[in-house]
C-alpha cells in the first residue's frame, strides 16, 4: 500500500529541529517523489499551487539536499525528490561589512562570500550574466538582477578584470575583454 506524503507531514518531521538540521547524515530507507518545484524565480509550488506559507517555504528549505542524482527533502524518516528549475534559494541581498559580503537569501539564509561560499558566474542565455553563490551542501542561490548590480558597483579591477573580494578571495566578475 502506497502513502501520499502531505506537506503538513513533511513538516511535522523537520519542525522539531532548531538551526539547521543534518541532512547529510540522514539516510532514511523511505523515498520517493513529491510533486514540488521551485521555479527559478525562487517560489515553490506544490501541485501546481504556489505555496504561500512563508514560514513553510523556509522550513523546507532547511530540510534541501543536494546529491549527485538530484534535489531531495530529506527527513530521518523519508527522502522526497523535488524539481528545482535553477538554484534553490535567491540571493536577495548582498551587504558589505568591511572586506566582507554578505548575502542574504529569498529563504532567510545568510551567507559570507569566501573559500567555503564562492561567488560564480555563468553565462546565460542570450549571453547574459547568471550569477550564484554557494550557500551549502552544494546548493546555491541565484543572485537576484539587482543584488548583481550592487556588486558590479563594488568591483574593483586587478589585472584587467573586474571583480569583488570577500574574506580574502577574489571573484572576477568578467573575463578579460570585459565580459560579465
Amino acid at each position: 500500500m502506497t502513502t501520499k506524503t502531505t506537506l503538513d507531514d513533511l513538516a511535522e518531521a523537520a519542525a522539531p529541529k532548531r538551526g539547521l538540521p543534518p541532512v547529510h547524515l540522514w539516510n532514511p530507507e523511505r523515498s520517493g517523489e513529491i510533486d514540488i518545484v521551485i521555479r527559478k524565480d525562487g517560489s515553490w509550488v506544490h501541485e501546481g499551487g504556489v505555496i504561500g506559507r512563508e514560514a513553510l517555504v523556509r522550513l523546507f528549505s532547511t530540510i534541501l539536499r543536494k546529491d549527485a542524482d538530484g534535489t531531495y527533502l530529506v527527513t530521518p524518516v523519508e527522502k522526497l525528490r523535488i524539481t528545482v528549475e535553477d538554484a534553490p534559494f535567491v540571493a536577495v541581498r548582498v551587504d558589505r561589512a568591511d572586506e566582507t559580503l554578505r548575502f542574504t537569501t529569498n529563504v532567510g539564509d545568510v551567507v559570507e562570500a569566501g573559500p567555503d561560499h564562492p561567488i560564480r558566474i555563468e553565462q546565460g542565455e542570450g549571453g547574459e550574466p547568471r550569477p550564484y553563490v554557494h550557500v551549502r551542501g552544494g546548493l546555491e542561490a541565484l543572485i537576484a538582477r539587482p543584488v548583481f548590480y550592487e556588486l558590479v558597483e563594488m568591483a574593483q579591477e586587478r589585472d584587467g578584470v573586474l571583480g569583488v573580494s570577500s574574506n580574502g578571495v577574489w571573484f572576477p566578475m568578467e573575463d578579460r575583454v570585459g565580459r560579465p
